[in-house]
């Protein structure tokens, strides 16, 4: 990878959340990909448990909110992330329901199977896949789900450029067979896994981010490190329509044993 280009791991996590404070989605995904996830949870009640984790400003949330019974809470590390949350939670009427939290998700505050689902669209990889899991896994009672999004390559070979890149980015990143034993050897059943179509990363995360970079470069006209934030976005943007046959985001679903 050239040495012009950043992970985003290496910028100041305020102007990070700043960022991404104006996007409806912090990751690649859509509404219907999270009800198609939700629809492999069986046993959802009113009295259900579920958390969020690493939930950003709630997109997401929302639409498990207004499609799945029992009470959630979102988790995220950053403050003005939960307070968009709770903000669109009252503006949907959930709020009695759907509530944020700030709190890291490696060290989380839930008991020992408490929580009947964990979900995680797009976040997972900020811990880790295989120990997300296994560290999630005694917050699940028993026959508790887990649904994660988490980037995957789809193939066993892929070209030094964007294979350098998520080395840097994310050495995590696994084939799809990998994930789901990393899965299983966690201490769950895989019941599914799929692909993300490409409609979640263009329509839903690259082309809301036009309007947003342009506001966001137009507050730090003449910031370097904002500048080169915004390059580094559209470099990793530029990567994906190059190589998208090569990666994407992967839904993995389980079940606790």
């Amino acid at each position: 990878m050239s040495n012009d280009n950043k992970s985003i791991h290496e910028f100041d996590l305020d102007l990070i959340c700043e960022y991404y404070s104006n996007l409806e989605r912090q990751g690649p995904g859509s509404p219907e990909i999270t009800l198609k996830a939700l629809s492999f949870i069986d046993n959802l009640t009113d009295e259900s448990q579920i958390a969020d984790i690493g939930c950003g400003t709630g997109g997401k949330t929302m639409v498990l909110g207004q499609h799945a019974p029992g009470q959630i809470r979102g988790i995220d590390l950053f403050p003005k992330f939960i307070h968009l949350f709770n903000e669109h939670a009252k503006k949907l009427n959930l709020q009695d329901r759907v509530k944020g939290i700030v709190e890291s998700m490696d060290q989380l505050s839930f008991q020992e199977e408490e929580l009947d689902l964990i979900w995680s669209e797009g976040a997972i990889y900020n811990i880790g896949f295989e120990r997300g899991l296994k560290e999630w896994r005694k917050f699940l009672k028993k026959g508790g789900y887990i649904a994660v999004s988490e980037a995957s390559w789809f193939t066993n070979g892929r070209p030094d450029e964007i294979h350098e890149f998520w080395m840097d980015a994310y050495p995590g990143i696994d084939t799809i067979p990998n994930k789901v034993k990393q899965m299983q050897h966690a201490g769950y059943i895989p019941v599914a896994s799929f692909i993300l179509p490409e409609n979640c990363w263009i329509e839903h995360f690259y082309e809301p981010q036009l309007e947003a970079e342009k506001k966001f470069l137009k507050k730090y006209k003449g910031n370097q490190t904002a500048e080169f934030f915004i390059k580094n976005q559209r470099h990793e943007e530029s990567l994906y329509y190059k190589y998208k046959d090569y990666y994407g985001y992967v839904f993995y679903i389980g079940k606790k044993l």
